[in-house]
């Protein structure tokens, strides 16, 4: 009989293992708190909660989102709308299906010597720009302040940042481009203070566009299986999520045993991950049509050189998170 039973257990597991269905995530970017939450839901168990067996593929300098959902290296993805709107209008029909961060943490941040106090001193003056779709919003801001930005005189020169701050360390520039939970504590921590500095959060200047959000391809909506397997994805990331913004230090924790790398450290975790959840708060993740609208507006305010040039049909839908939300 005991036999019997554990041979039925058995089975019952594998059957359970066989029912659980796949999702391959891929992240913008390399392993750390930003994706705090898909990690939680991973490590809580509430993605096995939902039969899901999700694997988690890091990004970094040389992965573009877009390209490998296109060759169908991924389920869904994480990506700003800039970049995934300006996809679509290239052709790759991406949906936005969730929108678990509700504010930017995009920034320039400026040394006071470099003479930036305003940005109107933008003008003249040389400017790290991060690029592969992360150009966009600082693109419409400076056409919204009227500046060139071929290097013109009264414009600005652009410098092509690379993931780091040294432009500014070494004074080849007078801002670089950083986010609130990463770059700018990598310039505190390289010793100067924030006296030392002036930041312009996007959020501020009424220029931020919608960061790290969901996105399928379009064409697989359509497959209720498909659908199902979201809805399930969303709630369960969502409620990672949240997990994570009630507890941030032992999110960062989770984050750092992903991190096969061992590049990150907990006191920088821990302390992106405390300004991570400044920026999820507000999300039920559900996308918000006026922040979509907004989007949408900076990215086709180009002037001669819009991000995207028509308003886009199609490019989000409810269809999955509102399911997820009952």
């Amino acid at each position: 009989m005991k036999k019997f039973l554990t041979g039925s257990l058995l089975a019952a597991m594998a059957s359970t293992a066989q029912a659980a269905d796949d999702v391959t995530l891929q992240l913008k970017w390399v392993t750390q708190a930003q994706f705090a939450g898909y990690y939680v839901a991973q490590a809580q168990g509430f993605y096995e909660a939902e039969g899901l067996n999700v694997t988690i593929l890091p990004g970094g300098p040389d992965v573009a989102p877009t390209q490998v959902i296109a060759g169908g290296g991924a389920d869904v993805v994480i990506d700003w709308m800039p970049s995934a709107l300006a996809a679509r209008e290239k052709g790759l029909a991406l949906v936005n299906i969730a929108q678990p961060f509700k504010s930017s943490g995009m920034m320039l941040t400026c040394r006071k010597d470099s003479g930036v106090a305003a940005p109107a001193d933008f003008a003249d003056k040389t400017l790290g720009v991060w690029f592969g779709g992360n150009e966009y919003p600082f693109l419409n801001w400076m056409n919204k302040l009227g500046l060139a930005t071929d290097g013109s005189a009264g414009g600005v020169t652009v410098l092509k940042q690379g993931f780091n701050v040294d432009p500014l360390l070494q004074k080849q520039a007078a801002c670089v481009s950083t986010m609130t939970y990463n770059e700018y504590w990598q310039v505190i921590d390289a010793g100067l203070t924030p006296d030392d500095l002036v930041v312009f959060k996007y959020e501020d200047e009424g220029v931020a566009t919608l960061e790290d959000g969901l996105y399928v391809m379009e064409d697989k909506l359509a497959d209720p299986a498909f659908e199902d397997k979201m809805v399930r994805f969303v709630r369960a990331s969502m409620q990672g999520w949240k997990w994570a913004e009630a507890n941030p230090d032992a999110a960062a924790m989770i984050v750092l045993e992903n991190d096969e790398t061992g590049a990150q450290t907990e006191a920088h975790q821990k302390r992106m991950m405390a300004e991570i959840a400044k920026l999820t708060a507000g999300s039920n993740g559900a996308l918000v049509e006026a922040d979509y609208e907004r989007t949408v507006a900076a990215l086709m305010s180009g002037g001669s050189d819009p991000v995207i040039t028509a308003v886009p049909v199609g490019a989000w839908t409810h269809q999955i998170s509102d399911k997820a939300l009952q």
